[in-house]
């Protein structure tokens, strides 16, 4: 069995300031890599064999200061990447609100192409890290795909991470 830890990036200015991130780089904040620098502290006893990100900078960055104790590369997955919100990337999360889905612009990821990367991510992990303990720092609602996929259960139904939250997977 591989046991996946599943966290979610720490803080960015982005998230602070309620702005749509999506597949943008983004950057920690300082409370981000105090985040980050909680679960490396949490983790740093335990034996992690791969870590593994979002080929995006901000949950490099969390993955970069979570694999330091443990002295490792961090192996960046594009598969890990957060939602493309399309036209919405970059608006101010509030005045989306109260857009309803059927009238979202085309260009944003639908969920069945979302959870057919998430079942592709945990199928890489399972095939490539068999029997290994894998550490992979996501994002919101790729992790919360990633879940759906898992439990076998529709998204709305998994409970949102929050930054720097880690979750356990047992594949």
């Amino acid at each position: 069995m591989t046991t996946l830890y599943l966290v979610r990036h720490g803080e960015t200015y982005d998230n602070a300031n309620h702005v749509m991130q999506g597949q943008t780089p983004g950057e920690l904040n300082e409370n981000g890599i105090a985040q980050a620098e909680s679960v490396s502290h949490q983790m740093a006893d335990k034996e992690i064999d791969v870590f593994v990100s979002s080929d995006l900078h901000r949950s490099v960055q969390t993955c970069e200061i979570i694999a330091a104790p443990h002295h490792a590369q961090v192996e960046q997955i594009p598969l890990l990447r957060e939602r493309d919100w399309g036209s919405f990337t970059g608006k101010y999360i509030p005045n989306l609100q109260n857009v309803k889905p059927e009238e979202w612009p085309e260009d944003i990821e639908s969920i069945p192409r979302l959870k057919s990367r998430a079942t592709n991510f945990l199928t890489y992990i399972k095939t490539t890290y068999p029997d290994k303990v894998v550490l992979a720092v996501g994002h919101g609602i790729i992790n919360k795909a990633i879940q759906s996929v898992y439990y076998k259960k529709p998204m709305n139904e998994i409970k949102p991470m929050t930054n720097a939250e880690v979750r356990i997977l047992i594949l």
